[in-house]
């Protein structure tokens, strides 16, 4: 197969997999994916992952990325207090949650990490439809759950230390949503945290 035929069928695939190409081209020769990317036409992601060199690697991008890299999966944690815009800073590493296990990838378009939640919490994401994907994020109210669920905090001081802004957080959160979901947890733990996280919002 030339590097044209293979082109044209994937170029609108943001990030194409090993199985995705011989679903369209059975007996696929994978020593043309080792030749293309020598020649700087895709990049590997992970092992049986690529993306065309001169896709554009904008953040919504790297969401998709990560949802597609390690399946099931969507896009929470700092990943997700950034896009809402409630921690101050952006973050280096995409960050998600799955039902496999925790894993981490370096990767040549960016940092990839994902946190473990049974698969009765892997609930409360949206999709976001971007022009040519569709990408899977938590909902902000889930996203503030899965953080304080996964990282331990017991004092208000400890809490502080995250620099949630809690002006952002007091205009957006949907509190009643945010109370559904925290049922769903039925976690002691998780309440106390989110105790703190809503005095220290209301400060």
């Amino acid at each position: 197969m030339n590097y044209l035929t293979f082109e044209k069928a994937f170029r609108e695939f943001p990030v194409f997999s090993v199985r995705d190409i011989e679903k369209q081209f059975p007996g696929f020769d994978n020593r043309r994916l080792f030749e293309w990317k020598q020649k700087g036409y895709i990049q590997g992601i992970r092992r049986g992952y690529y993306c065309f060199s001169d896709r554009k690697k904008d953040e919504s991008f790297l969401y998709f990325a990560a949802n597609k890299i390690y399946s099931p999966s969507y896009v929470s944690m700092e990943s997700g207090l950034s896009y809402y815009n409630l921690i101050p800073e952006g973050v280096f590493t995409t960050t998600s949650i799955t039902t496999r296990n925790t894993a981490n990838y370096q990767t040549s378009i960016g940092n990839f990490g994902y946190r473990t939640l049974k698969a009765s919490l892997f609930f409360g994401y949206r999709l976001i439809r971007e022009k040519d994907f569709t990408f899977k994020i938590a909902e902000m109210e889930k996203v503030i759950l899965d953080y304080l669920y996964l990282n331990p905090v017991n004092t208000l001081a400890e809490m502080q230390g995250f620099r949630f802004n809690g002006t952002m957080a007091k205009e957006i959160i949907d509190f009643e949503n945010l109370s559904m979901y925290q049922k769903m947890f039925n976690s002691k733990v998780l309440d106390k945290r989110i105790g703190l996280f809503k005095k220290l919002i209301h400060a």
